[in-house]
């Protein structure tokens, strides 16, 4: 086979390998999604994916479903296999125990605890390696992933249904609801997409939300039925009302981000409302939306939808702590000085320290429009 041949064959393979670990998503936090393909002469004789955390490895379900025709046979695998044992054991040691003579991967994995080292034992035992191929749709695919280990912190979206002059509320305070209910649906089937969504304490006082994902939970990719996400408040002197919805519903246990200094009465009345409170630094008397987005790292939490309130939102463009955006924009203008904007905080004073959106799109969602991008800060100086 030509040497043009086989790199539009592990194209097309890694491509399949892609689209398998994307069935995981939504599923597999804290770990990766990650696809795998066994080809032994031109012939897919194996895959699998990561189905979640704790379950086997995408590399050891493709190798089982091929068995012996695995000797001799290629892997495709979207990230560097592991070679240390966590709730599962090293993906490494089942390539060399299977006989494959050659692996290619998208991407090395930021793990420190292997980077580059599952590669380097590959290598050492005789197996044939290649790195690099479709890294930019890899990396695009586990973006919150290599987020949280190259940042310490999970990947933020931010998120608001606003009026076409950018508010979230009238004058008076009336925001139910701006946008359509189809843009009401979409957003909620955005939380499937994210391990957490976080709130300000004035929504939850203000609005009294739920924070679910749609009804039933189920993925598209995979009819799996999912967990919704994780409900995060920021409230640095615990106004949250233990009768608040999110911590009667049923739903995932709800965080509470607070500080050290909020009244502890306060703290065991949430607490007793099944509430988990954990004190994170804070600035000016108010959470840290860094400390709040580095505890949930540590807790395994990947990814993070920030739905508001306007003071949140703004904090976390003022921190530089958000990457991607998804405005959903009814075709309505509220007006007026009083109205509250989507995002506040300082903001900039420049033009040329704007935060742009590049890779930008529209959408209609029924009545409305959805904008999303990724965010791009300006350098500073």
């Amino acid at each position: 086979m030509g040497r043009q041949r086989v790199v539009e064959a592990d194209r097309r393979h890694l491509r399949l390998a892609l689209a398998l670990a994307a069935r995981g998503a939504g599923q597999t936090s804290p770990n990766p999604m990650v696809g795998a393909v066994v080809v032994r002469g031109g012939r897919v004789v194996g895959r699998g994916y990561h189905t979640r955390a704790g379950a086997p490895h995408a590399e050891a379900v493709a190798l089982a479903q091929a068995g012996r025709r695995a000797r001799g046979a290629i892997l495709y695998v979207n990230l560097e296999p592991c070679c240390h044992f966590g709730r599962t054991p090293p993906c490494v040691d089942t390539i060399i125990g299977a006989g494959v003579r050659r692996v290619v991967a998208c991407m090395r994995d930021p793990d420190p605890r292997v980077r580059g080292r599952g590669f380097r034992a590959l290598r050492a035992a005789g197996v044939r390696v290649r790195v690099g191929v479709l890294l930019r749709e890899a990396g695009v695919l586990n973006a919150e992933f290599v987020r949280r280990l190259a940042a310490a912190r999970p990947l933020v979206t931010l998120k608001a249904g606003m009026s076409l002059d950018g508010r979230i509320a009238t004058r008076s305070g009336e925001s139910k609801w701006i946008t359509s209910s189809r843009a009401r649906t979409a957003a909620r089937d955005l939380r499937l997409a994210h391990d957490a969504v976080l709130v300000g304490v004035n929504t939850v006082v203000r609005d009294d939300p739920r924070l679910t994902a749609r009804v039933g939970g189920v993925g598209r990719a995979t009819g799996m039925r999912r967990p919704g996400p994780v409900r995060v408040v920021l409230d640095a002197r615990l106004r949250t009302p233990p009768r608040a919805r999110l911590l009667n519903d049923g739903g995932p246990q709800a965080i509470i981000l607070t500080l050290k200094a909020a009244p502890e009465a306060r703290r065991r009345r949430l607490r007793g409302a099944g509430a988990l409170v954990l004190d994170v630094p804070g600035r000016d008397g108010q959470v840290s939306v860094g400390g709040a987005l580095r505890e949930l790292a540590r807790r395994g939490i990947t990814s993070v939808l920030v739905e508001g309130g306007s003071e949140v939102l703004g904090a976390m463009l003022d921190a530089r702590m958000a990457d991607r955006l998804a405005l959903f924009v009814a075709g309505r203008v509220l007006g007026g000085r009083g109205a509250l904007p989507v995002f506040g905080g300082r903001g900039v004073g420049r033009l040329r320290d704007a935060v742009r959106i590049r890779d930008m799109s529209v959408r209609p969602v029924g009545q409305d429009f959805l904008v999303e991008g990724t965010l791009v800060f300006p350098r500073d100086g």
